[in-house]
């Protein structure tokens, strides 16, 4: 057999993600011609959190091409197609030019261009009228990424005090809080798998590759290429399937039965880590007990898997612990009940005795830089909005966004009137858009600042136009890792049109509410200066180079990297009595999804390696690799529906939403039972003009969710949809 070098993996990965094509290829006409005097920019990427260094290439003053930086530990050089696509946001045909103040009904999309100075003055009156007769707490920010930074500054220094984003209740929160439940300690962005070394390595809710986060995809090549058995639980046979020594299509919504047989099968066959367990552990006798009946046996009745295949695979990953692995996943709120799942996970890597360890969850380290001295924030007697004195979700370490939502539509513990909202489109994001845009009909302002007409920009009262993160600076990154390091946001190219950077839209803002003292520098170059001086790092040296690398430091305990956990009993919580005293189950308890009605399949979703879920649908680069999505059908099943490769297709789900138009994906390599679909697509915003009606909306049809009762993260795969012929 052709040994699989990383090269060539990545290449058929590109493929088999339909992104042959590599996105720095595909450049204006303008810029085609060779020679030009070439110039690079250093600074990290904003085309999903993962935040690679790359190196900007501008010829004769234009944008020309996106490279990963060789000396960064988030890009290695390499960066994914999102990432080399990056330059597309820039030439973006549908992007934002200027600020916008609506005019009309809302919704109905009909606005006025006008002057920064107008819109702004505009929602200081609104503001300033809010915080009058309701307080500043009335006044919201649901938010993504490094550059809100400054705006939510600037509000919290006016006294705002509610802010949340998806990436907790709608993405990594569940699996967050099951770790903080287990370990003491959140696994943070990006989280510390070391895939590099690891013997054996277990992905169950987590798609590497589709996914792109690209240290780890890096690290999974390697570990094809090392040959270690690799372990897939996916109801499709996604491409890390593909390179998988066993693939187990389980049924979707019951991971947390498959997760339970496993650790049966360590602790009833003695291939769990003693010593780390003996050690570390807490509660372990009571644990063992209550997981007692969850057999291999139960569980393939439940899972529709083999039970000798549970047993065979938990056996693989048992006899190399502590150097196995079970990733930890991300975006894994799909049933509710996804704070114990996260337990699960992390009790299964507890049984390993992986944590400190090679191959398994190493001790992570980052380089503390100093504040910028900036003026206290006000203090507020009023409860947080989301999660009202932790009453409605008990272990939430972050903000809530649907909380907040709640909150809105009722009026409790007091009125929500305003939310800005940045860089996150909450009609995909959150589930059941109905009850977002009734939300949105009881708020006095919405302002959206964002580089694209987002789905949600269709809805507010004023669009603030910000230019993309190649076109300005942003706060220092203080990124954690295997070595801690600082990098460096600068701008390449200057903005096409009127937009604006977040920071100096934060500064006028500040002028107009009256409070110009919460921005007390120039601009932000001397901001960052001061903070890089006071960190003692060389600020020439970082814009520059765009990355500084820490100390190094041990990341395994037998290098005598320190391990302990802040849970209540200082160890690893086999068995939870914060969440038994709570009124939870202390064990993980597995609870039987609901079925779908006849005729119908569960919808499950993902990601696809060339999209930032909603927000690249419309990038001249990234969208020519994937004009639309698809509806994942298993062959046999679409012969029965007589369902053919291509036709187009709406789907309709249990509450009777149709979707737009979808064509049918008939493969062999998902379950008969189940459907499958990228998100982000199914676009109506009529500025949104070339991803406008390409692809349906898997968020339309996610009208019914269910709240995990521990952490308020709300389900993703609750819904069944059926398939309706195009006529």
């Amino acid at each position: 057999m052709e040994r699989l070098s990383r090269r060539r993996f990545l290449k058929i990965s590109a493929a088999s993600f339909g992104a042959g094509a590599v996105a720095t290829q595909v450049v204006p006409l303008s810029q085609a011609a060779a020679g030009g005097e070439v110039k690079t920019v250093p600074t990290f990427c904003e085309m999903c959190f993962w935040r690679c260094g790359g190196i900007a290439y501008v010829r004769d003053g234009k944008l020309w091409k996106f490279e990963g930086n060789p000396i960064d530990p988030q890009s290695r050089g390499r960066l994914c197609p999102r990432g080399t696509g990056a330059i597309g946001a820039h030439y973006d045909p549908d992007r934002l030019q200027k600020p916008l103040l609506r005019k009309g009904e809302r919704g109905k999309e009909q606005w006025a261009a006008v002057t920064w100075d107008e819109a702004l003055d505009f929602i200081a009156g609104k503001m300033n009228k809010i915080k009058a007769e309701h307080g500043a707490e009335s006044i919201a920010m649901l938010n993504h990424g490094v550059g809100v930074r400054f705006l939510q500054h600037v509000l919290r220094s006016y006294g705002a005090t509610n802010f949340a984003g998806p990436s907790f209740a709608q993405c990594r929160g569940p699996r967050d809080v099951g770790y903080m439940m287990t370990m003491g300690t959140d696994l943070g962005s990006p989280e510390p798998t070391d895939i590099e070394n690891t013997d054996c390595l277990v992905l169950i809710g987590s798609h590497l590759g589709e996914n792109m986060h690209n240290t780890q995809v890096q690290e999974f090549a390697n570990a094809v290429e090392r040959r270690i058995p690799i372990i897939v639980v996916d109801p499709r046979y996604s491409v890390a399937a593909s390179k998988a020594k066993y693939w187990l299509p389980i049924r979707p919504g019951t991971d947390l039965a498959l997760l339970l047989a496993w650790m049966n099968v360590l602790v009833s066959e003695g291939l769990y880590d003693r010593e780390f367990v003996g050690q570390y552990g807490h509660g372990f006798d009571r644990f063992v007990a209550e997981i007692k009946g969850y057999t291999p046996d139960w569980a393939a009745a439940e899972t529709g898997l083999d039970a000798q295949m549970i047993r065979v695979t938990a056996r693989e990953f048992g006899r190399r612990r502590p150097h196995s692995l079970i990733h930890p996943g991300r975006r894994v709120n799909w049933n509710g009940d996804d704070a114990q799942r996260g337990r699960a996970v992390a009790l299964l890597n507890a049984l390993l005795g992986n944590w400190g360890r090679r191959g398994g969850i190493y001790i992570n380290h980052h380089v503390e830089l100093a504040n910028f001295p900036l003026p206290k924030y006000p203090k507020s007697d009023k409860p947080k909005a989301d999660n009202p004195n932790f009453e409605r979700y008990p272990f939430a370490h972050e903000a809530v966004t649907t909380g907040i939502r709640e909150t809105t539509l009722t009026g409790k513990p007091y009125p929500i009137k305003a939310w800005w909202v940045y860089s996150t489109d909450l009609i995909h994001a959150l589930p059941n858009q109905a009850e977002t845009l009734k939300a949105i009909d009881q708020l006095d302002l919405m302002v959206v600042v964002d580089t694209m007409p987002a789905e949600i920009a269709g809805y507010a009262d004023v669009v603030l136009p910000e230019v993309t993160f190649l076109e300005r600076y942003d706060e220092l990154l203080a990124g954690w890792g295997r070595q801690g390091w600082v990098a460096l946001r600068q701008p390449v190219v200057a903005a096409p049109g009127d937009q604006k950077p977040g920071w100096w839209i934060a500064k006028q803002l500040a002028a107009k509410l009256g409070i110009p003292e919460s921005m007390p520098f120039e601009d932000i170059e001397q901001y960052l200066a001061v903070r890089c001086e006071k960190s003692g790092i060389d600020f020439a040296r970082l814009k520059a180079e765009g990355v500084i690398m820490g100390p190094k430091q041990p990341i395994y305990v037998d290098d005598g990297a320190p391990i302990e956990f802040g849970t209540p009993s200082g160890k690893v919580e086999f068995w939870s009595d914060q969440l038994k005293d709570a009124g939870f189950d202390p064990v993980p308890k597995y609870t039987p999804p609901e079925k779908p009605p006849e005729g119908y399949f569960p919808l499950i979703t993902g990601r696809a390696p060339v999209h930032t879920f909603s927000r690249t649908q419309s990038n001249p680069y990234l969208s020519s690799l994937m004009p639309e999505n698809e509806v994942w059908v298993n062959g046999a099943t679409a012969a029965k529906l007589g369902l053919k490769n291509g036709q187009y297709v709406r789907l309709k789900n249990q509450d009777g939403v149709v979707s737009q138009r979808v064509k049918v994906k008939s493969t062999q390599r998902i379950r008969p039972d189940t459907v499958y679909m990228v998100y982000g697509f199914g676009h109506t915003n009529k500025m949104r003009r070339h991803a406008q009606m390409n692809g349906a909306s898997a968020a339309q049809l996610n009208t019914r969710y269910k709240t995990d009762p521990l952490m308020g993260g709300t389900s993703l795969h609750g819904n069944f949809v059926t398939l309706v012929k195009e006529i």
